[in-house]
């Protein structure tokens, strides 16, 4: 259809009326301007005819106020395609001018003498709008007023807020009434879904109202090449639009190069996803999901693009909605079977805990895997039926291991985030599990690290209710996301469970090591458990052990298997076997022990990585009764024993005293004296060939059940010369005494001694300084002024050679507390002194950092 053309004398008639009214055509789907009377550019205070044809044809609804722009758009439409009287009451703001007019305009159509049909519409001018009304207006504006208020109302209700486009509801009803017409005349429909890449990072990096000003740009375009009509905000940063087919792709790509200029330049990249209706009877909604479909099928990118709706997306979609329709009687007939991957603990090898997991065995699809289901659920808000399904499995199967006489281990389920908005998940399980008699500390929770971040204070405060009754909560699938390390500083986790990813990358080199290391040794340093999920191989297990990871999961131990089979396999004694929950703590402590924690001395190569791992040698020793076994050792700590005491193997076990050259020795001896009273001691052991080995040794834990008790072992230094004064006094500063600000080593005959601080800025490396005529040289009357005005006097009394050694000698330890000015506040410092071994005459004194406030102590 053609622009229709007034004669120039009807034209300049029309255009010179002082009553305000435009003539507008419907060409193609869209309203087009024909004529603007000088009234109606005085009413909108259009400067010229000219600037108001201009804004008129790009975009007539620009001065319209934006909750009042789709419900115009939307009546002009209809007075377009359906015919009758035209009457609307909106707010437009003039040009130029900060306060809204409010109008009431009418129209009706008009044939010409060539049969085209053309709207007249009038405008009258109620006033200045406000927000409250004003007691002197006219009975009329009144009205007026309050119709608006009332279409405002029916707006909220059908409309977007922000870009004024149909809501969703109101969408479904306007497209099934467009698919219609656009059949009848012959027409292919087309559904399409927008989305806008990454405007999660556009709002975080923006700010949201420049997140919305580009949701309002977008919406714009969509309504100029589609219609008001046509275009709905889903919510979010999702667009649905129906229009037809022919002519759709090069419509976008138009649609593309216009919203990569919007907003001045801020903006993302479009996604589109198409379905061509094909007649098969689907709904709008379905067929809205389908358009949904494509846009995902390429979420990951980020440039605009498009994809249509294809036959293994349309399979896709139908087993979508057959899990949607069939989860009731899949967990009524048990289609839905809960299979347990156990989890092992690496001080015993035994299984710990284990893990639920769902598997979907269909009589009409066969196997569905989690990967199938679980989505679709949470996209449904129907998971949580799954997982109090599956929390009801794991009671009742806790029941039936009682009866068969088993060790009852701890379970874990995964919650998801839908869980927490679907129902109270906390409540409901603790009133699952309360009515099976069964303890809490049984059920385990575990949270995956993506869903913290969408609700954080909210699923803090449900980790927290979770914790206060007596559940434990892990943080699963740890190091797959970018927030873990804030999220460690806010919520308490009982366990990180390492992301598999970690696993997959184990053979990659060092750097994977390190990593892996360094986060065990942090989640030690703040007293949680670690799970390295993944494990398929001997050597990754034998790792993991090595630097702390105190418990494992993955093929290498175990596939998910269903109760039946696990029942089975313990009759028939191939199964990996329970841990005796009594012992649980002890184990526990056991595996924490990372024996990697002192680091290498830094070597001349300037890639540390290479030598992360040569740590000093450590171990694990179980002493019960009087045999010793060696339960976990680090590879230097192999490598030891191997050269010093001739004893092969990767991991020694038995009777640790099968060599003659460790059998009763001093080391054995200290190794049963720890066992004995409990305290930690320094061994120096002579060798045969003259040498000293300088051993630290302390106790982990006692098995409250057998009564072995488990012993560290950290072998300091090797010495040549025998009772040297040996430069490896550095890595127990370093090591073992890095809460103390300085540790003198001294003689206390000769007075001479060495001084070993904390260096900083060396990476926290000890720095050796030695001095002569140490007692004398504390007692310095210039060395004062760092200490306590208060205190100095009581410092000279307390501080002699002689309180000192009578201190040592009769009890063994010696110790003075007074303060010294740090920063220029008076802080607390102790002072202990202490024999490091029987025939060694040395003493070791220590200055450390007193956490206490108030007051200090006194010498005996």
């Amino acid at each position: 259809m053609k622009k229709y053309q007034f004669d120039k004398n009807t034209m300049e008639f029309l255009e010179n009326l002082r009553a305000p009214l435009a003539v507008y055509q419907f060409i193609d789907r869209r309203v087009v301007t024909l004529v603007l009377s000088a009234g109606f550019c005085d009413l909108y205070e259009f400067t010229t005819r000219e600037a108001a044809y201009d804004v008129m044809n790009r975009d007539m609804y620009s001065t319209v106020h934006p909750h009042d722009a789709s419900r115009v758009a939307d009546t002009a439409y209809r007075f377009a395609t359906e015919g009758g009287k035209y009457e609307v009451v909106y707010r437009v703001k003039p040009q130029n001018n900060d306060a809204y007019k409010l109008v009431h305009a009418m129209g009706e159509h008009v044939y010409t003498s060539t049969g085209e049909r053309l709207a007249y519409v009038w405008y009258t001018d109620e006033g200045t709008y406000t927000e409250k009304d004003d007691a002197e207006k006219i009975a009329l504006s009144k009205s007026f007023f309050q119709a608006l208020r009332e279409e405002s109302m029916i707006h909220v209700t059908y409309f977007d807020e922000l870009t004024g486009l149909p809501n969703m509801f109101n969408f479904y009803e306007l497209a099934e009434i467009g698919r219609k017409n656009l059949r009848q005349q012959g027409r292919q429909p087309a559904f399409l879904f927008v989305d806008l890449s990454g405007m999660k990072f556009f709002n975080r990096k923006y700010g949201f109202a420049e997140g919305d000003k580009l949701l309002l740009a977008v919406s714009k375009i969509l309504v100029r090449h589609f219609s008001n009509e046509s275009c709905s905000r889903f919510g979010q940063d999702h667009f649905a639009v129906i229009t037809e087919a022919e002519g759709l792709e090069a419509e976008l790509r138009m649609i593309f190069e216009e919203c990569s200029c919007v907003n001045e330049g801020k903006n993302v990249p479009i996604r589109v996803g198409i379905y061509l209706d094909r007649m098969d009877e689907v709904n709008v909604s379905t067929a809205c999901d389908r358009a949904k479909c494509a846009c995902d099928d390429f979420r990951n990118t980020y440039v605009s693009g498009y994809l249509f709706f294809d036959d293994k997306m349309l399979q896709q979609s139908e087993k979508k909605q057959y899990i949607i329709d069939n989860l009731d009687r899949a967990i009524e007939e048990k289609w839905i079977k809960v299979y347990y991957q156990p989890i092992i603990r690496t001080a015993n090898g035994k299984v710990c805990d284990e893990e639920a997991l769902s598997r979907w065995i269909d009589p009409v699809r066969g196997f569905l895997s989690p990967g199938d289901f679980i989505p679709v659920l949470e996209d449904a808000r129907l998971i949580y039926k799954l997982d109090l399904y599956v929390v009801d499995q794991i009671l009742e199967k806790i029941k039936n291991h009682e009866k068969a006489g088993l060790y009852i281990v701890p379970q874990s389920v995964n919650l998801s985030r839908v869980d927490f908005d679907t129902c109270d998940i906390v409540e409901e399980i603790c009133r699952r599990v309360d009515a099976a008699g069964i303890s809490r500390e049984k059920l385990t929770i575990e949270i995956t690290e993506s869903v913290i971040g969408k609700d954080f204070m909210f699923i803090k405060e449900q980790v927290e209710r979770f914790r206060s009754q007596g559940f434990q909560v892990w943080m699963d699938d740890f190091g797959s996301g970018y927030s873990s390390l804030d999220v460690l500083q806010s919520i308490r986790f009982d366990l990180l469970k390492l992301d598999m990813l970690f696993m997959r990358r184990f053979e990659d080199g060092e750097e994977g090591k390190v990593i892996l290391t360094e986060l065990v040794k942090m989640a030690i340093g703040l007293g949680i458990d670690t799970i390295c999920e993944g494990v398929e191989t001997a050597e990754q297990a034998a790792f993991l052990r090595e630097i702390g990871c105190t418990k494992l999961q993955g093929f290498y131990y175990c596939k998910p298997i269903p109760q039946e089979e696990i029942v089975e396999r313990n009759r028939k004694g191939i199964q990996i076997g329970y841990e005796n929950p009594e012992e649980s703590d002890y184990y526990a402590a056991l595996g924490k022990v990372n024996l990697y924690d002192f680091s290498s001395i830094t070597s001349e190569d300037q890639d540390s990585r290479r030598h992360y791992f040569n740590t000093i040698p450590m171990a694990i020793i179980e002493s019960r009764g009087d045999s010793f076994t060696l339960v976990r050792s680090n590879s230097t700590y192999r490598d030891f024993i191997h050269k010093v005491y001739e004893i092969s193997g990767r991991e020694p076990e038995g009777d640790y005293r099968e060599s003659e050259n460790i059998k009763d020795g001093g080391f054995v001896r200290a190794l049963r004296q720890c066992a004995k009273d409990g305290k930690r001691t320094y061994i120096d052991e002579e060798m045969p060939d003259g040498s000293t080995i300088h051993t630290f040794i302390r106790p982990v834990a006692e098995n409250p059940v057998t009564g072995t008790k488990a012993i560290a072992v950290a072998v300091l230094d090797v010495a040549k010369e025998k009772h040297s004064s040996f430069t490896a006094y550095s890595n127990i500063a370093r090591a073992l005494f890095s809460r103390f600000h300085s540790i003198f080593y001294v003689d206390p005959e000769t007075g001479e001694y060495t001084e070993y601080r904390l260096d900083t800025e060396q990476n926290g490396m000890a720095v050796e300084k030695k001095a002569m005529d140490f007692f004398n040289e504390k007692q310095d009357p210039s060395r004062f002024p760092f200490i306590y005005e208060e205190d100095r006097e009581y410092y000279r009394e307390s501080f002699t050679k002689k309180k000192v050694m009578e201190a040592v000698e009769k009890e063994g330890c010696y110790t003075l507390s007074y303060r010294v000015i740090l920063d220029g506040a008076p802080v607390y410092i102790r002072m202990k002194a202490f024999r490091l071994s029987d025939w060694d005459p040395h003493i070791l004194v220590s200055v450390s950092r007193m956490k206490q406030k108030g007051g200090f102590e006194k010498t005996k």
